[in-house]
């Protein structure tokens, strides 16, 4: 679980709820009318948007975004300088025997072809393909979630409509003034808490964790290359580390 995304949004609604108990009681700003039209307006737009499929989808964008656990760079460049030791000193193909302990399985698949014979050109190319559709998957779920943000609001603003054309219409009535003014106002605010809160922060971060996924896999792809062309572990693990900042590098000790 990441803990800073439920952090982030534990904080954000505290925040928020200690503002309302300041300034009045929570009670006013609850509003079925205004919860019906700005995420039910949202989840209608969602669902015209995209089919079943990549509705199902968006699910495991979210779960994705608060669950996966992010790879450590350091234990895959070990891992990688471990078997550049073992190809140099028993040959590539003794790496065969150890596709059992490597769960990344984009890592174990471009170990397995290079055991089998893969010329490195075309072992590069076959996990950069891999690599380029990754990347247009993960997009997929960024255009998800920026979509419903920009939603959210959208469907505030129009429950915004509605409520001033209620308040309006009654301007003969004072008592239908207050009920019109507050689904004015508060479908905005329940559109903006939705955007800011919740999805704009949750596409910032599924982009981010999309940069270090790519550049992970970039590392095992030159991790795998240099196994494959017999460099020696310590240029290995020289070259792996490149692609890491300064001060996060961790050489090893001979």
């Amino acid at each position: 679980m990441d803990i800073t995304t439920i952090l982030g949004l534990v904080l954000g609604i505290i925040f928020i709820l200690i503002t309302m108990v300041l300034g009045g009681s929570p009670m006013l700003f609850i509003s079925p009318p205004s919860v019906m039209i700005t995420i039910g307006g949202t989840l209608s737009a969602i669902i015209i948007s995209y089919n079943m499929k990549e509705l199902t989808n968006i699910m495991n964008v979210i779960k994705n975004a608060i669950f996966t656990k992010e790879e450590s760079p350091h234990e895959i460049i070990a891992l990688l300088v471990k078997f550049a030791e073992r190809a140099r000193r028993e040959g590539i193909l003794a790496l065969e025997k150890q596709m059992e302990e490597v769960e990344d399985v984009f890592l174990r698949n471009g170990i397995q072809l290079a055991v089998d014979g893969t010329e490195p050109e075309l072992l590069k190319d076959i996990m950069e393909t891999e690599l380029y559709y990754l990347e247009e998957r993960h997009k997929k779920g960024h255009g998800q979630m920026d979509a419903i943000s920009n939603l959210a609001p959208a469907w505030g603003m129009i429950g915004t409509l509605i409520g001033l054309i209620l308040m309006l219409a009654s301007l003969d009535d004072p008592d239908k003034l207050g009920p019109g003014m507050a689904l004015a106002l508060i479908t905005t605010f329940y559109g903006s808490i939705m955007a800011n809160l919740v999805f704009i922060p949750l596409s910032t971060k599924l982009k981010e964790r999309t940069k270090d996924e790519l550049l992970m896999r970039q590392l095992i792809i030159q991790g795998i290359l240099s196994i494959q062309s017999g460099d020696n572990p310590r240029i290995v693990e020289q070259k792996l580390n490149s692609f890491i900042a300064p001060r996060d590098r961790m050489f090893r000790e001979d």
